[in-house]
């Protein structure tokens, strides 16, 4: 018929050009189906942005000043990290997300997520609360990991990454492998164990060109630290994300406990 009107015609790149926020469906909270805001997305852009950061501790005047320009100084000196935009500052940091939650399935068959969802029971009805599990390192022997809880998905990623990037550490490698005679930093120096809960890791070093011999969790883990070449063994309840995470941690740590001769 003359009277009707053609259909409006929209290239997928111009959506793809446009804001993904007007694109989504919004409850009456103004939330998208992911449980996020625009004043979410808005304070993730705004830490990403280090121009605009206001040091509020000694420490982090300097290093904005430029009288601190490495993270081993801060060691050293035994002071305290308080802000994340420190280690934003002196470290290319990259993070992760390892799979602490499950989603929801038939007879417990659903796959494994990022976020993991409790409920709490209360007069006004169920209150949900995520959990996320962030790990952050820049491959170079740095790392730091910590876990964040809040009422949505984002908010809680970014608590994790920032209550991560205060826990940085510096973690020992080496090559300690008797099939490897190199002094690369590849492996790790010597063997070493940690325990959480019922979880044990066993990490051994490995020669050149054999690879990070664990999990998919745990390979987050060690890339982010540095090592390309690794052996490990565990035992205990693996399924449990959180406790193999943190037991994996617990045994680079000890690596730092020890002194080799250079």
């Amino acid at each position: 018929m003359e009277n009707e009107t053609e259909p409006l015609l929209i290239e997928p790149k111009a959506i793809l050009a446009e804001d993904k926020e007007v694109h989504r469906r919004r409850d009456s909270r103004g939330r998208d189906s992911r449980g996020r805001n625009k004043e979410s997305y808005k304070r993730f852009d705004e830490e990403k942005n280090l121009d605009g950061w206001i040091p509020k501790t000694e420490l982090g005047k300097d290093v904005k000043a430029g009288k601190i320009k490495s993270v081993d100084e801060i060691f050293e000196s035994g002071r305290k990290i308080l802000e994340a935009e420190i280690v934003d500052s002196l470290l290319d940091l990259k993070s992760d997300l390892l799979n602490v939650g499950q989603s929801k399935g038939k007879f417990g068959g659903g796959k494994r997520r990022a976020f993991k969802q409790t409920q709490k029971k209360t007069k006004e009805g169920n209150v949900p609360t995520f959990s996320v599990l962030a790990v952050v390192g820049n491959e170079q022997g740095y790392i730091g990991m910590a876990y964040g809880r809040a009422k949505e998905t984002l908010p809680a990623r970014e608590k994790a990454i920032r209550k991560a990037k205060l826990n940085i550490q510096k973690i020992q490698r080496g090559c300690g492998s008797y099939d490897c005679s190199c002094k690369e930093p590849h492996s790790i120096p010597m063997r070493v164990q940690g325990k959480c809960s019922s979880v044990t890791v066993k990490l051994m070093p490995a020669p050149q060109g054999t690879g990070l011999v664990a999990g998919d969790q745990l390979k987050k883990i060690l890339k982010l630290v540095g090592i390309k070449d690794i052996y490990t063994k565990t035992s205990g309840t693996v399924r449990t994300t959180l406790n193999t995470a943190k037991a994996c941690v617990d045994a680079l740590e000890k690596l730092n406990d020890v002194q080799f001769k250079k």
